[in-house]
């Protein structure tokens, strides 16, 4: 198993466990993970358990400064936190790409590419460090919420792991890309 698909294995249970704890927890574990934003894994202790508990070794650094894997991990999460703040139902759906959902931000019959969504989702997938892309995509998130739109955090979490390689960062962009410009109204009449 790849570290990528080991830390988006972790990043399912972690949901699932969020998603299963009684009302009263599990609305103070979130408050907690939405007090990580825009911090680095690791500098808040009362974050350790919610983020590193049963965290395969393999993925975790052994130098102090946070992996690749920690870091997409942290932010899925307390992002998913943020993402989940005063909503009744699951923030988190699989199959619900950052593309996809940044694409229904946009206003019905207004082009995306003229929008300003469009231009937030280009500051956000051009970043090129993790503390700018969290910057850019705690953004993206408050609007995602606003509009009680979902998102699939366990492959946010791959993808966020995929941008701090050179040679994937590519890769994610474009199928963010991709996602974003795709019309759904095609896929309607496609199976009408």
């Amino acid at each position: 198993m790849t570290q990528r698909q080991q830390l988006q294995r972790y990043v399912a249970v972690r949901l699932r466990w969020l998603q299963t704890l009684p009302e009263h927890p599990r609305k103070a574990q979130l408050a907690d993970l939405r007090r990580g934003v825009g911090r680095t894994p690791g500098e808040l202790p009362e974050l350790w358990g919610a983020f590193l508990q049963d965290m395969p070794e393999e993925l975790q650094s052994t130098t102090g400064n946070p992996t690749y894997a920690e870091w997409a991990i942290y932010l899925a999460l307390t992002l998913y936190a943020l993402h989940q703040q005063g909503q009744t139902s699951p923030m988190h759906k699989e199959g619900e790409g950052l593309g996809k959902a940044a694409r229904q931000l946009v206003p019905p019959g207004q082009d995306p590419g003229e929008s300003s969504i469009q231009k937030r989702f280009n500051a956000l997938a051009t970043a090129t460090q993790m503390p700018e892309i969290s910057h850019h995509l705690r953004g993206m998130i408050q609007l995602l919420r606003a509009g009680g739109i979902t998102l699939d955090y366990v492959q946010l979490a791959g993808d966020l792991y995929d941008l701090q390689f050179p040679d994937a960062m590519p890769h994610v962009r474009l199928r963010w890309g991709q996602d974003f410009y795709h019309d759904p109204k095609e896929e309607n009449t496609e199976n009408a």
